[in-house]
């Protein structure tokens, strides 16, 4: 099959969607599928060989004009390559197939502002966002994107994800697959895991009798360090604990916050995480109360690891987990109590061992082979739309 991918930058050291455009072109290449690159940034060393790149080249304009100018570039450099399928990431209009693994902005935007518990704060920012002129813009693309003359195949990331499209663009079951994310449990091989979990728990100064909890991601509000700061200053203190927040390195607000709280103690901050297996097998159990994610990649990679996982309703990834055997998942971030509860439960050994065991189950039931599967279906139905049309 002749592919084409449509992506801004394609920097798989970045992680995120680059990283598993990547991976999916590696494994898209084994087959020896023909593939090609639209993009005006990549990394070669790090995408196969066989690709061939197309750069796409956009004249000075405002970040939020961007998506339009790259989609409309795209689209022109598309009608010249005579692609089988021609697959969209993220904000990219005119493509046979849109994988947007960061969800629907429409649903992001609401999901932001419940980060803010006092409900007069979301309904007054909620009007500053609408005046907001790349709001407004992203929200005309979308609009187009999943609403247009010919309308892509739209691959949701979850069941919240396909939920939301429904109700924000009333798409029907025929333009919906849903593809779940996966892990590679051949990137959590724990041959060397207790030799790692010795060194980084010295490193980031957690004793051997400390229960430690993980926390990880760059935008620490919307994934929930606040509450979470907060659950911590609920615990009692009569157990060792410790959590790690990995991630941005922007920590000043929340080590403030934490001093104030009086668990300064209990905290560290560890910023970026090159190897986050070092974390993984450093850490008893992970935490994630977010307020959005479509699926948390990193709720799967702890779960292979074995890692019993608390996380929120407003994650995706917790329709994978069935509660309580993996850990546990909360209606509400803001739910101090709640969120406090379920760490202290995972303060007692057995409760954890049973936990990790079931995670590596589950986690082990979504391997990358079977999503590549999936996706190829996708593109292959996207093929056959296309040639019939």
């Amino acid at each position: 099959m002749n592919i084409a991918f449509c992506y801004d930058s394609v920097l798989p050291s970045r992680g995120g969607c680059e990283t598993y455009i990547a991976s999916l072109a590696r494994r898209l290449a084994a087959d020896g599928h023909a593939l090609h690159l639209y993009a005006r940034r990549w990394d070669a060393s790090a995408l196969p060989a066989a690709l061939h790149y197309h750069p796409i080249v956009l004249p000075p304009c405002p970040r939020f004009l961007k998506p339009w100018f790259f989609s409309a570039a795209c689209r022109r450099e598309l009608e010249r390559g005579g692609h089988q399928v021609a697959v969209g990431f993220d904000k990219m209009t005119g493509t046979d197939v849109v994988y947007p693994q960061g969800g629907l902005y429409a649903a992001t935007v609401e999901h932001n502002l419940l980060k803010y518990r006092n409900p007069l704060l979301r309904r007054f920012l909620g009007v500053c966002k609408a005046l907001d002129l790349s709001h407004r813009s992203f929200v005309a693309l979308e609009r187009r994107q999943y609403l247009g003359n010919r309308r892509p195949l739209v691959i949701a990331i979850s069941e919240m994800v396909r939920t939301h499209f429904r109700l924000h663009f009333g798409l029907e079951s025929r333009d919906l697959r849903l593809v779940r994310l996966a892990t590679d449990p051949e990137r959590f091989e724990a041959r060397d895991r207790p030799r790692r979990r010795q060194e980084w728990r010295e490193t980031w100064g957690a004793s051997p009798t400390d229960t430690v909890a993980l926390f990880a991601g760059m935008n620490y509000r919307l994934k929930g360090l606040e509450p979470l700061l907060h659950a911590v200053g609920r615990m009692w203190r009569d157990r060792p604990f410790l959590l790690l927040v990995a991630g941005s390195p922007k920590t000043a607000p929340f080590e403030k916050l934490a001093k104030r709280l009086g668990v300064a103690d209990r905290v560290r901050f560890i910023g970026y995480c090159e190897d986050m297996r070092n974390a993984y097998f450093a850490a008893d159990f992970f935490v994630h109360p977010t307020f959005y994610d479509p699926c948390s990649n990193v709720v799967l990679e702890a779960m292979a690891c074995g890692l019993p996982v608390i996380t929120s309703r407003y994650n995706g990834a917790s329709e994978l987990m069935h509660a309580p055997q993996e850990g546990y998942v909360i209606d509400d971030p803001h739910d101090h109590e709640r969120l406090a509860a379920c760490m202290t439960q995972m303060l007692d050994p057995a409760r954890r061992s049973a936990c990790s065991h079931a995670a590596r189950r589950t986690a082990a039931q979504w391997t990358f082979e079977h999503h590549y599967k999936q996706m190829l279906a996708v593109f292959t139905e996207a093929a056959a739309r296309k040639q019939a049309a």
